[in-house]
């Protein structure tokens, strides 16, 4: 297998799993490609006797790599994106975090994890993309594309902000708010959630407004298909609204339009036979727990 390893930081906590997962591969003889400076960083500590190629950026990563496996928590898997792109790698997180919906392999599965990889025990998912641009299609910046949510929201001011939605050019209603989330049904349980929002399945073809903190306190949130073309026109007092896209953000003017839609890529992820979105949500949401019990 051709294995890509990436962690947004080295924490010298993750040590002892690296020095795991790098024998569990070197035995198996497989092809490993690590993120440059995770690797710098390891090998400060423990030299290697063996070569380890790396990775910067998407350029370097083949599109025959097998999987990508990260370190960390759900915010690892959404940058780790940024160097898949539309590689269509796979992705299967190893949870170094706290509460994670994507990343769930925990440290003490990872052995049983590369088990049921060599087997085939697992399938793929698709979850759905979204890009934001501006309404003549240009990207508002070079990585302009999110897999839990874009959000517009205020920027350094306590006044609330004006939101004019459009679906597929047809006008919906103005959120007068602190903001708006668009997320996918993978973002359903993160900051739309936190913000009231339903939970999603994962692979239902549909997006959620969610308005955060709306002074309209009929504004409720809605769900479309994921196929619909959104447009915002954002008005405020101090004239400069943000822009989310996951974990990366632009400030725009409010003569700024924006156009949110699907990006032409989906995010693959593995989720291993023994897991699923409803084990997840008992697990991460303590569904079904009771203390009278």
């Amino acid at each position: 297998m051709k294995i890509a390893l990436y962690s947004q930081k080295y924490k010298p906590e993750y040590h002892s799993l690296l020095v795991a997962i790098f024998e569990e591969l070197i035995t198996h003889q497989d092809t490993i490609l690590v993120e440059a400076d995770l690797l710098h960083r390891f090998t400060e500590r423990t030299p290697l006797s063996y070569f380890i190629d790396t990775f910067h950026n998407v350029d370097d990563l083949a599109p025959d790599t097998d999987l990508m496996l990260t370190i960390g928590g759900d915010g690892t898997i959404l940058w780790a994106m940024t160097y898949i792109q539309h590689l269509q790698i796979p992705i299967l997180g190893i949870n170094a975090g706290r509460l994670g919906f994507l990343a769930t392999i925990s440290q003490e599965e990872v052995a049983d994890m590369f088990t049921k990889i060599r087997a085939q025990k697992y399938h793929v998912d698709k979850r759905s993309v979204l890009q934001i641009s501006h309404t003549n299609g240009k990207a508002i910046a070079p990585l302009n594309f999110a897999l839990n949510e874009i959000t517009v929201i205020r920027q350094n001011s306590t006044a609330m902000i004006t939101v004019e939605a459009f679906l597929n050019g047809q006008y919906l209603t103005s959120y007068w708010a602190d903001g708006l989330i668009i997320s996918t049904p993978t973002g359903s349980t993160g900051y739309s959630l936190s913000c009231g929002g339903p939970v999603i399945m994962p692979h239902s073809k549909t997006l959620v407004l969610t308005p955060i903190a709306p002074h309209n306190l009929n504004a409720r949130p809605l769900i479309i298909p994921d196929s619909t073309e959104i447009t915002l026109h954002i008005s405020n007092r101090e004239g400069y609204y943000l822009a989310t896209y996951d974990a990366r953000s632009s400030i725009l003017p409010c003569q700024t339009p924006v156009k949110i839609s699907l990006a032409p890529f989906l995010l693959k992820t593995i989720e291993l036979e023994g897991n699923d979105f409803f084990k997840t949500l008992r697990n991460k949401l303590l569904w079904g727990e009771d203390k009278r019990n």
